[in-house]
């Protein structure tokens, strides 16, 4: 009755309303948008204050407008379809069902219900349902490595990650247990098969994955089209390219050594943080797409090192969510697990954060992220204000003094300048106008009142 059709109209979300057949079109993308979320009806010879129209029903219109149906939606759906009389004049009642995958095409596109409209779904949103309806089969490292039997598995290899494992995070697995059993409370078997993370841990992954490997390179100089001076391409296990790519780049980078008095031992620091640097190899083997064919790469220049993790962020990330307190959400759950273990890596989403901690710590500057579409670069740097560089500018004491400052209290206002060395404030806007165009330091705010300056590399 039409008291039905008000009453239906209150769930707006649930039902469509359309005037005739004529509009097929969108018709079809009202049923994938049913079909992708809750259900629905939608109600044809009805406009849109709920006022009855009626349809012209020939003999073959529902068979009709059933066939185009399934013809054009993929997967097929298949409707109740029904007419109801109503104050003598005949509608069209289409009943959808919720779809189990929702993932439901009209005419080749995706649609989603939204209140009372059908909006077309967006690329990530197809994505990600896809995504979540092959999850078992898509993600990489809980897949089952075909063509491999527990004889690919090297007991060695798995003895050393156990007494490591106990070592660092006490986990209490008996080396001396049947290999099948291990692997099985390690969660790194499906139905007696090893998985991929299984092979890339103990096995020979590059039997089976070309692109398990990391290739290391320094340059002499600041770019690539620089000379080489060395390139090793790692392969073996990944806990063997961890401590490889490690080994590499501390036989390229410099060690400092000093005497402190009072101190019998020689005091040592590296140019970078080693904690860092561990930190940002295991990121980039952990954390890579192994469906990518490209391969973790560390490129180390004159100032700074690369690491290259080939992979996307998770949807709706950007490089600045890496700076921000955020998830943890792994692209390979089984391998992120297996280095948590071995104290590579944490489960918390801290490792970025820790990073950027540990430059600090360094007296480094501030680590970068870069996301270039294919590769997540984290890049270390040099700090280019270094005791050397200063020297070969033509400095007064007092831009000298204020740029040590600087490096301890992070920044400093144009009073605090004047203050510091008891000059009038012309001329601390003199001196910190010249540091800003030699691009040592940049001003931050618009407003003489509220403005200060930073070191530009921080």
């Amino acid at each position: 009755t039409e008291k039905d059709i008000q009453n239906l109209l209150k769930e707006r979300e649930a039902v469509e309303l359309k005037t005739s057949l004529s509009l097929a079109k969108e018709i079809l993308q009202s049923i994938s948008a049913f079909a992708n979320t809750k259900g629905g009806k939608i109600l044809i010879g009805v406009d849109d204050s709920g006022k009855i129209l009626g349809v012209q029903i020939g003999k073959g219109t529902l068979e009709s407008l059933a066939n185009r149906i399934s013809q054009e939606t993929d997967p097929k759906v298949h409707p109740k379809i029904s007419v109801e009389e109503i104050n003598s004049k005949e509608i069209i009642v289409i009943e959808v069902k919720e779809s189990l995958d929702k993932l439901v095409l009209a005419s080749g596109r995706p649609y989603k219900r939204v209140g009372k409209s059908s909006p077309r779904m967006s690329k990530d949103e197809y994505e990600r349902l896809i995504f979540e309806k092959h999850k078992d089969k898509l993600q990489f490292d809980a897949q089952i490595c075909e063509g491999t039997t527990l004889k690919d598995i090297n007991k060695e290899k798995i003895k050393f990650f156990l007494k490591k494992a106990k070592a660092e995070r006490r986990l209490d697995l008996d080396e001396n247990l049947p290999l099948e059993e291990i692997l099985m409370r390690l969660k790194l078997t499906r139905n007696g098969k090893p998985t991929n993370t299984a092979i890339l841990l103990f096995g020979k992954p590059q039997d089976f994955f070309l692109q398990c490997e990391v290739k290391c390179i320094r340059f002499k100089g600041t770019d690539v089209s620089d000379k080489m001076l060395d390139l090793k391409s790692l392969d073996g296990n990944i806990i063997d390219q961890v401590m490889e790519a490690e080994k590499f780049i501390f036989d390229h980078i410099a060690m400092s050594a000093w005497i402190e008095s009072g101190k019998i031992e020689r005091q040592e620091k590296w140019e970078y943080p080693p904690k860092a640097i561990r930190e940002a190899i295991a990121n980039a083997i952990a954390h890579r797409d192994y469906w990518s064919p490209s391969k973790s790469q560390v490129r180390i220049f004159d100032d700074r090192i690369e690491f290259w993790n080939p992979g996307k962020l998770p949807e709706g990330w950007t490089v600045e969510t890496l700076k921000q307190k955020h998830d943890s959400i792994p692209p390979n759950p089984l391998i992120a697990r297996q280095f948590f273990w071995l104290r590579y890596i944490e489960e918390v989403g801290t490792g970025t954060n820790k990073i950027i901690q540990w430059c600090k710590e360094w007296d480094l500057p501030e680590p970068s992220f870069e996301y270039t579409g294919t590769s997540l670069v984290v890049t270390l740097r040099k700090p280019g204000l270094t005791k050397e560089y200063l020297k070969t500018l033509d400095l007064n004491d007092r831009q000298k003094q204020a740029i040590d400052l600087l490096k301890k209290s992070q920044r400093i206002t144009s009073k605090q300048y004047a203050d510091s060395f008891k000059v009038t404030d012309r001329t601390a806007r003199n001196d910190l106008r010249e540091l800003i165009h030699r691009k040592i330091i940049k001003r931050v705010g618009t407003s003489d009142k509220t403005s200060y300056y930073i070191l530009a590399e921080i």
